[in-house]
């Protein structure tokens, strides 16, 4: 009896759920999408924007964001690229105290 093949999937199986899984989405997490996608099908940004909430890689902070769907250029964006950076570079200790 040949068990490769078994040794195989069990090998594919151990990868997979050694993935780590996104945490679960709480309850302030589905209202704050709830409201994103109200906001959004009353298009009171116009029909070719949308709001968007994603959270910035380098300094973890939330941000909100308004984009056209045709481009994907951002309209608006709250904080700026530029309160983002000066964060970032805050929490690194880049600045000195001048």
């Amino acid at each position: 009896m040949d068990i490769s093949s078994i040794n195989n999937v069990a090998s594919a199986v151990d990868a997979f759920s050694n993935r780590s899984l996104p945490p679960p989405i709480g309850a302030d997490q589905r209202a704050l999408i709830q409201a994103v996608k109200s906001v959004n099908s009353a298009q009171l940004f116009g029909q070719d924007k949308e709001l968007t909430f994603i959270k910035d890689r380098e300094t973890q902070r939330p941000v909100i964001r308004i984009i056209n769907k045709e481009t994907g250029d951002v309209v608006a964006q709250i904080p700026s690229e530029n309160v983002l950076l000066l964060a970032g570079e805050l929490s690194a200790g880049e600045l000195s105290a001048g």
